[in-house]
């Protein structure tokens, strides 16, 4: 009987073991933290063997392959040591594709892979299709083979992800964009973290789609390395040779496999210019699957948005405030920054991944008057901003960010939680750091 090691009993750690057991393999779990009671539950209920707190070697050496979690680097002990002995280690995408043949629509990204997932989802549930959600975003791509058969998956790929992907195959990829991120884990190189996302590509043939942006410079570089031989589907702000583009008021779609689908970009429901090329990534998937104009238009104009993504909170005494916890790169601060049409006051900070805040300098000085550091270690944000002659306040904890904020705006004022850093030094994740803000704003 071949061994399944899972590292990592997280949702796609659960969602690996259970697939697993049910196509015969002996699985055990490690995970060196403690496991969360939901997850125990499940694989108990499985009787699946775990361990917490520690990672056994012998119980874990001699597996015959493994799967491991996204948050765990390739740079760790134990992964070391089974690369250094030749134990495949592999992603749970990358596993659970091997059980279904679902059509699998891929998004990654630095920035706009979650909404555009959620968007792409909302259109094809609106059109019928018996469809899932996976990846970072819904439920474990591995638990939903084991447990529902479903003809397409809409998988939202962090680069962590695509790095142990190997035979998998997306049937229609997406490449938002690609800025700086996540640097600590890529040797602090750029390319080795733009060759990660590329990865989204890999074993495409020429009957698969790629759907990429057009106007980013990193990605048009690579693909003149690369030449992917999937058919490409480039959109962007204008025509050019785009297939999805903005043409005076209106947003045009048209993939080149279907009727072109024009309305006022007014009446599209996400806000923004980073949230047009959103709704042309998620439109052309859309269209490439022959899904109908009319449900594409109709959940374009309806679809409510992302949660901690430019979520609107609550006005507090003239005061607007707004979550965009899920900026967690500063490319994602500079699109909020760029759609604020108010005076400013701007809460950043948090685990820094290597970041360049040079790319938000103007849209810091023309947009903020207030900025409110709120981390562990602010230093290099004092460094970076404390001589734009702006007003700047210090904080550790998200109570003394909040209430310090609408202090310091003026009626008619945003307070806008956008902090270009990961949120492991106060928080459990972004969603955690945005429901507390959420908490302490209602609470002024």
């Amino acid at each position: 009987m071949k061994r399944l090691v899972i590292l990592g009993a997280g949702e796609s750690g659960c969602g690996a073991a259970i697939l697993g057991k049910k196509q015969g393999y002996d699985v055990f779990v490690s995970d060196m933290g403690q496991i969360k009671p939901v997850y125990k539950a499940l694989l108990e209920q499985h009787g699946i063997t775990y361990e917490e707190g520690r990672h056994t070697e012998e119980k874990i050496l001699n597996a015959t392959e493994v799967v491991k979690s996204p948050g765990i680097p390739a740079a760790s002990p134990m992964v070391e040591k089974l690369t250094a002995q030749g134990t495949p280690v592999i992603s749970e995408i990358e596993f659970a594709a091997r059980y279904t043949n679902a059509k699998m629509i891929c998004i990654t990204g630095s920035n706009g892979k979650t909404t555009t997932t959620s968007l792409l989802f909302d259109i094809l549930v609106r059109a019928g299709l018996n469809v899932g959600l996976a990846g970072n975003i819904g439920n474990s791509l591995a638990l939903q083979v084991a447990q529902t058969e479903r003809d397409y998956y809409v998988i939202e790929l962090s680069s962590f992800q695509l790095d142990n992907m190997y035979d998998f195959k997306a049937d229609i990829a997406i490449l938002m964009n690609i800025t700086p991120d996540h640097l600590d884990r890529y040797d602090f190189c750029f390319q080795n973290y733009v060759d990660a996302k590329f990865r989204i590509t890999r074993n495409q043939t020429g009957k698969d789609a790629f759907i990429y942006w057009s106007e980013d410079p990193v990605i048009n570089k690579q693909l003149m390395k690369l030449c992917p031989k999937a058919t490409l589907y480039p959109f962007g702000s204008e025509k050019n040779h785009n297939v999805a583009y903005i043409d005076g008021e209106n947003f045009i779609l048209e993939a080149t496999n279907a009727i072109a689908l024009s309305m006022p970009a007014n009446d599209l429901s996400l806000r923004g210019k980073h949230n047009q090329l959103n709704s042309m990534a998620a439109g052309l998937a859309a269209q490439i699957l022959h899904i109908k104009n009319d449900v594409i238009r109709e959940s374009l104009m309806q679809f409510r948005g992302v949660d901690h993504r430019l979520q609107y909170v609550a006005t507090v005494r003239g005061v607007r405030f707004v979550n965009d916890s899920k900026a967690t790169n500063v490319n994602s601060c500079w699109y909020a920054l760029e759609s604020m049409n108010t005076p400013t006051v701007l809460i950043l900070g948090g685990k820094d991944k290597g970041n360049d805040y040079t790319e938000i300098d103007e849209l810091v000085k023309e947009k903020c008057h207030t900025l409110v550091y709120m981390g562990l270690h602010n230093e290099k944000l004092h460094e970076h901003f404390d001589g734009m002659g702006l007003r700047v306040i210090d904080t550790d904890n998200i109570k003394d960010a909040v209430r310090k904020a609408y202090e310091a705006a003026r009626d008619g004022d945003t307070v806008l939680l956008s902090p270009c850093c990961a949120s492991f030094d106060l928080f459990k994740s972004y969603e955690d750091r945005g429901e507390q803000f959420m908490q302490e704003v209602k609470a002024l």
